[in-house]
Protein backbone atom coordinates (compact mmCIF):
# COMPACT_ATOMS: atom_id res chain seq x y z
CA UNK A 1 0.00 0.00 0.00
CA UNK A 2 0.82 3.08 -0.92
CA UNK A 3 -0.12 6.62 0.47
CA UNK A 4 0.58 9.60 -1.13
CA UNK A 5 0.09 13.63 0.18
CA UNK A 6 0.49 16.61 -1.65
CA UNK A 7 1.19 20.09 -0.49
CA UNK A 8 2.46 22.97 -1.96
CA UNK A 9 -1.04 24.49 -3.63
CA UNK A 10 -2.21 27.87 -3.47
CA UNK A 11 -3.03 30.89 -5.50
CA UNK A 12 -0.75 32.49 -7.63
CA UNK A 13 -0.79 35.33 -10.08
CA UNK A 14 -0.36 35.02 -13.98
CA UNK A 15 3.39 34.21 -14.99
CA UNK A 16 3.80 33.18 -11.44
CA UNK A 17 5.89 30.08 -10.26
CA UNK A 18 4.96 27.06 -7.59
CA UNK A 19 6.26 24.28 -6.92
CA UNK A 20 4.40 21.29 -5.63
CA UNK A 21 5.32 18.50 -3.71
CA UNK A 22 4.38 14.42 -3.19
CA UNK A 23 5.46 12.45 -0.43
CA UNK A 24 5.28 8.84 -0.40
CA UNK A 25 4.90 6.15 2.15
CA UNK A 26 6.62 3.15 1.31
CA UNK A 27 9.80 1.44 0.79
CA UNK A 28 9.78 0.92 -2.98
CA UNK A 29 8.86 4.35 -4.45
CA UNK A 30 12.21 4.24 -6.77
CA UNK A 31 10.23 1.09 -9.00
CA UNK A 32 6.92 3.10 -9.42
CA UNK A 33 6.64 5.18 -11.95
CA UNK A 34 4.69 8.75 -10.43
CA UNK A 35 2.22 11.08 -12.16
CA UNK A 36 0.70 14.47 -11.58
CA UNK A 37 -2.83 14.77 -13.15
CA UNK A 38 -4.90 17.64 -12.50
CA UNK A 39 -9.04 18.46 -13.15
CA UNK A 40 -10.43 21.87 -13.54
CA UNK A 41 -13.89 22.38 -12.40
CA UNK A 42 -16.65 20.70 -15.06
CA UNK A 43 -13.83 19.34 -16.71
CA UNK A 44 -12.29 15.58 -16.56
CA UNK A 45 -8.98 14.92 -14.84
CA UNK A 46 -5.79 14.94 -17.15
CA UNK A 47 -2.43 13.80 -17.14
CA UNK A 48 0.26 16.41 -16.37
CA UNK A 49 3.57 15.05 -16.21
CA UNK A 50 4.80 11.31 -15.65
CA UNK A 51 8.48 9.95 -14.42
CA UNK A 52 9.48 6.56 -14.72
CA UNK A 53 12.80 5.19 -16.72
CA UNK A 54 11.26 8.65 -19.02
CA UNK A 55 9.48 12.00 -17.93
CA UNK A 56 6.77 12.71 -20.10
CA UNK A 57 4.56 16.07 -20.40
CA UNK A 58 0.70 17.35 -21.82
CA UNK A 59 1.58 19.56 -24.77
CA UNK A 60 -0.29 21.88 -23.00
CA UNK A 61 2.37 22.23 -20.10
CA UNK A 62 5.47 21.24 -22.43
CA UNK A 63 8.41 23.55 -21.57
CA UNK A 64 6.84 25.31 -18.36
CA UNK A 65 6.58 22.41 -15.97
CA UNK A 66 9.37 20.13 -15.01
CA UNK A 67 8.59 17.05 -12.94
CA UNK A 68 11.18 15.61 -10.78
CA UNK A 69 12.03 13.03 -7.64
CA UNK A 70 14.02 12.20 -5.15
CA UNK A 71 13.96 8.94 -4.47
CA UNK A 72 16.38 9.32 -1.31
CA UNK A 73 12.92 11.32 0.32
CA UNK A 74 10.12 9.06 -1.82
CA UNK A 75 8.96 12.54 -3.15
CA UNK A 76 8.14 13.70 -6.39
CA UNK A 77 7.73 17.59 -7.22
CA UNK A 78 6.00 19.16 -10.16
CA UNK A 79 7.66 22.88 -10.68
CA UNK A 80 5.41 24.83 -12.64
CA UNK A 81 6.50 28.05 -14.23
CA UNK A 82 4.95 30.84 -16.24
CA UNK A 83 1.11 30.20 -14.78
CA UNK A 84 -1.90 30.62 -16.91
CA UNK A 85 -5.82 31.01 -15.48
CA UNK A 86 -6.16 27.61 -17.59
CA UNK A 87 -3.67 25.90 -15.30
CA UNK A 88 -5.90 26.71 -12.34
CA UNK A 89 -7.32 23.30 -11.48
CA UNK A 90 -7.27 20.50 -8.40
CA UNK A 91 -3.60 18.94 -8.83
CA UNK A 92 -3.06 15.01 -7.75
CA UNK A 93 -0.46 12.73 -7.48
CA UNK A 94 -0.23 9.24 -8.63
CA UNK A 95 1.60 6.41 -8.08
CA UNK A 96 2.06 3.15 -10.68
CA UNK A 97 3.35 0.09 -9.55
CA UNK A 98 5.65 -0.19 -12.38
CA UNK A 99 8.24 1.98 -13.57
CA UNK A 100 6.28 2.86 -16.96
CA UNK A 101 4.34 5.85 -17.04
CA UNK A 102 1.00 5.78 -18.23
CA UNK A 103 -0.99 9.12 -19.14
CA UNK A 104 -4.26 7.24 -18.07
CA UNK A 105 -6.09 7.52 -14.99
CA UNK A 106 -6.73 3.78 -15.11
CA UNK A 107 -2.93 3.38 -15.42
CA UNK A 108 -2.33 4.30 -11.54
CA UNK A 109 -3.05 2.16 -8.32
CA UNK A 110 -2.64 4.51 -5.97
CA UNK A 111 -3.44 8.75 -5.77
CA UNK A 112 -3.17 11.56 -3.16
CA UNK A 113 -6.20 13.72 -2.23
CA UNK A 114 -5.00 16.45 -4.26
CA UNK A 115 -4.06 20.38 -3.99
CA UNK A 116 -5.50 23.49 -5.32
CA UNK A 117 -3.83 25.64 -7.66
CA UNK A 118 -5.38 28.69 -8.56
CA UNK A 119 -3.67 31.50 -11.31
CA UNK A 120 -6.11 34.32 -10.88
CA UNK A 121 -4.64 38.59 -11.13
Amino acid sequence: QVQLVESGGGLVQPGGSLRLSCAASGRTFSSYAMGWFRQAPGKEREFVAGSGGRTYYADSVKGRFIISRDNAKNTVYLQMNSLKTEDTAVYYCAARGSSTVSMTESGYNYWGQGTQVTVSS
